[in-house]
Parts: structure tokens; C-alpha cells; sequence
């Protein structure tokens, strides 16, 4: 049973990264991660990203708090009433501000909710792949092979400017 194999290129210039971001897609090996000290859309961009669902979250949040918000409080006005000279005891403008303050806050918790089920958080495994030299003045592109491409792949980083190390994945589930 042949394991696959992962390199991690570092290199200086996010320019490097892109052009060996391009350069991979063309190629047999896989890119698994992008790290770096700073974001950077380029890279993103590079990587061809789908659009994050995080925001459906957010939305989701947003309609059923101004709901919440607004029935709550005509539950409230209607269990215990306070009539004021004939007005009405539901009162749409006064609710309105409750469901807006309610959309707000449920937003957030959507919000929130979404980073941690989209993010796979926690990750208990994502830091076995990093390099610390990453967050200081590093990018670095772990990229997957299989046992035979491993030099193939470790001469198409240093072609490009990239200090290379070898990633022990074995023993790690997948």
C-alpha cells in the first residue's frame, strides 16, 4: 500500500505563490493548503474558491430574528396589557424596532454558527501540516503526490524559488 506523499513549498514572494498556484493546476500533484502570514486575494483568487455559504447563515439568522423579535413582543403587549388612551395594543412601528434589534442579534448568532459548521471547526488535525515560518515571512504550499512523483515535485518547487519540506502524513487520518 503506497502513501501518498506531501511537500510543502516556502517561499518569500506571494508572486512566487501565484505563479506556482498556476502552475500546479496543470500538473498531476494537488495542492492541499495554502498558508501565509497575511491574506492575500491573489492566492485566493488563484485557488479558484467556491463562494463561502457563511452569508445563508447570516440571512437565515436575520429573517428568523426579526420574526422572534417582532412576535415577541406583541406576545408581550398582548399577555399583559397596558392600554394608553385607545391605541392600538400591537403596534407595528414600535415592534418593528424589536424585530430590527432581534435581526441584528440573531444575525451575529447565524453568523457565528456558520463560521463554525462551514470552517470544520474544531480542527483538531489542521496545524500537523503547518510550518511556523509561516506566519512570519513565509508563504507555503503543501501540495500531494505519490511516492514515486516526490522528487519530480520537490525539483518543481525549487525551480521556483522554494525552500522544500518533507511532511510526515502517515500516521495521521485522512
Amino acid at each position: 500500500m503506497s502513501a501518498e506523499k506531501r511537500l510543502m513549498g516556502l517561499f518569500k514572494e506571494p508572486d512566487q505563490v501565484i505563479d506556482t498556484l498556476e502552475a500546479l493546476k496543470s500538473s498531476p500533484w494537488s495542492v492541499v493548503r495554502v498558508h501565509g502570514p497575511i491574506p492575500n486575494h491573489k492566492i485566493a483568487d488563484a485557488l479558484n474558491l467556491p463562494k463561502s455559504k457563511v452569508g445563508y447563515f447570516t440571512l437565515a439568522g436575520g429573517i428568523i430574528g426579526f420574526f422572534t423579535g417582532f412576535l415577541f413582543a406583541a406576545y408581550t403587549s398582548v399577555q399583559w396589557d397596558l392600554i394608553v388612551s385607545g391605541k392600538p395594543i400591537v403596534a407595528l412601528v414600535p415592534f418593528f424596532i424589536v424585530g430590527f434589534e432581534f435581526t441584528i442579534l440573531f444575525s451575529v448568532i447565524g453568523n457565528v454558527i456558520g463560521l463554525i459548521n462551514v470552517g470544520g471547526l474544531p480542527d483538531w488535525g489542521g496545524l500537523v501540516e503547518y510550518d511556523p515560518r509561516c506566519s512570519g515571512e513565509h508563504y507555503g504550499i503543501t501540495a500531494a503526490c505519490d511516492p514515486v512523483g516526490e522528487t519530480a515535485l520537490r525539483q518543481f518547487f525549487q525551480d521556483r524559488g522554494a525552500q522544500v519540506a518533507t511532511l510526515e502524513t502517515s500516521s495521521q487520518p485522512a
